[in-house]
């Protein structure tokens, strides 16, 4: 079985290394052996400390497209979406099957990708797309498919997860954390796409998308990044037993599908709370099945690669023996929720004029957008940390309970034009209690 590798990054040079040294092991697995014919990359003659000496330097090529026309089995790891978009599409109508890491890819453009492999009768898998090395796409599209998935929740980013986690435990700024994921390979030099909530994003449209059976893409994902949470909004967090997590969230409702990410609170006592450094984890709510988490690393090399090669073994065995790995599932056609339809919770922290009655004009406030208050917390003199300013000022924090990200919305701007209020020091929303 030929197959052809497109990358050789970190990832893919990874991928190269366990196609050479388990060679053995994979062709008893899949029934006949398996050889790499190519690695393509952009220029052959460059300096690559990250491939294994075990892998042959002569397998590299620059020639993209032809290496995908003799192959029985494409891996793209290459990402972006030009020209790995042309180049599976090409493996594909040259018959071969794909497997691909490629999350931006899918996100912005995976029902092109799966019309042509359904037209083509081969098969497309992309487990290492979403969280690194553990195994969530094929439960959710495969061992689920019996059952109704309500919601998913995911931790999917192991960059800002790292970063989040050093705010919480070492008391570090957001700037200070990121250059510590930098320093250690978890954050790009430009970390962009992680703190802003692309990468995270554009894994939701995946995940949603088979959760639910109805195409949902990038653009329909509501985003949040992580650079506007504080080392004060992290030290609250813990005061109300909370960490903050950033979550890639995908729901169905009565009226639709819903796709966001965004910081979150989150329950200290929900399992993902406990999810620490540049660790992933993903929790699944289904009728039948219950509460389900996959925990496990979401990045790097080896843990990638993993992933790839059980789906390279995959696509090989159907080759051999026969059969077809599952096909894009839409028939549900849900409609794809605006972000102000989404339901969340709030907590909402403010400093407000210290007199009688602010309370009252605040929770009037709330009751008028149809928002129900769940806890309010005003920090005594005697709280150390949070104890009320000089000059008549204090602090209120307020959680609400479940309602429309619209009326939440309209109730911070109301709140915020009250006459005691001073400032809107932090707006977070709870999720997973």
């Amino acid at each position: 079985m030929r197959v052809a590798l497109l990358g050789c990054g970190v990832v893919g040079s990874q991928v190269a290394r366990l196609l050479v040294e388990q060679s053995s092991d994979l062709a008893s697995r899949v029934g006949t052996p398996l050889e790499l014919v190519g690695i393509a990359v952009r220029d052959a003659a460059a300096p690559r400390p990250e491939l294994p000496a075990s892998v042959d330097r002569a397998l590299l090529t620059q020639d993209a497209p032809g290496l995908v026309q003799r192959a029985d089995i494409v891996i793209e790891v290459m990402g972006g979406i030009e020209p790995a978009r042309s180049l599976l599409l090409a493996a594909i109508s040259a018959g071969a099957a794909v497997v691909t890491a490629n999350k931006a890819l899918l996100a912005e453009d995976g029902p092109t990708l799966y019309k042509a492999a359904d037209a083509a009768g081969v098969d497309i898998y992309f487990e290492a797309a979403v969280a690194g090395a553990i195994p969530i796409v094929r439960p959710v599209r495969e061992s689920l498919a019996g059952d109704h998935v309500r919601r998913v929740l995911g931790i999917v980013n192991g960059t800002t997860n790292y970063v989040l986690d050093q705010m919480a435990t070492t008391g570090a700024g957001l700037e200070e954390a990121v250059a510590q994921a930098q320093e250690l390979g978890y954050a790009e030099a430009d970390p962009t796409a992680d703190v802003e909530g692309y990468d995270a994003a554009a894994k939701a449209a995946i995940l949603a998308s088979l959760a639910f059976h109805t195409r949902v893409t990038l653009e329909d994902v509501a985003r949040e990044g992580i650079t506007s949470v504080t080392s004060e909004d992290v030290a609250w967090a813990t005061q109300t037993g909370h960490v903050i997590k950033l979550l890639a969230i995908a729901e169905q409702t009565i009226d639709g599908v819903s796709a966001r990410v965004h910081p979150a609170l989150v329950p200290a006592t929900h399992p993902l709370a406990g999810v620490r450094g540049s660790f992933n984890a993903v929790f699944v709510e289904a009728d039948a099945a219950g509460e389900l988490m996959f925990y496990g690393r979401g990045a790097g090399g080896a843990p990638t690669a993993s992933a790839v090669l059980g789906d390279v073994v995959s696509a090989a065995r159907h080759r051999v023996l026969g059969g077809k790995g599952p096909e894009e599932s839409t028939y549900a056609a849900l409609p794809v929720l605006p972000p102000s339809a989404a339901i969340t919770r709030y907590q909402v922290r403010l400093a407000v004029d210290d007199r009688p009655g602010v309370l009252a004009q605040v929770a009037q406030v709330l009751a008028a957008q149809g928002v129900s208050i769940e806890a309010v917390r005003q920090p005594s003199v005697t709280d150390a940390e949070h104890e009320a300013e000089p000059g008549g000022l204090a602090h209120l924090v307020i959680t609400t309970h479940t309602a429309p990200e619209s009326a939440l919305a309209a109730t911070v701007t109301a709140i915020r034009a009250l006459e005691p209020v001073r400032e809107i020091t932090s707006v977070l929303r709870v999720e997973g209690a």
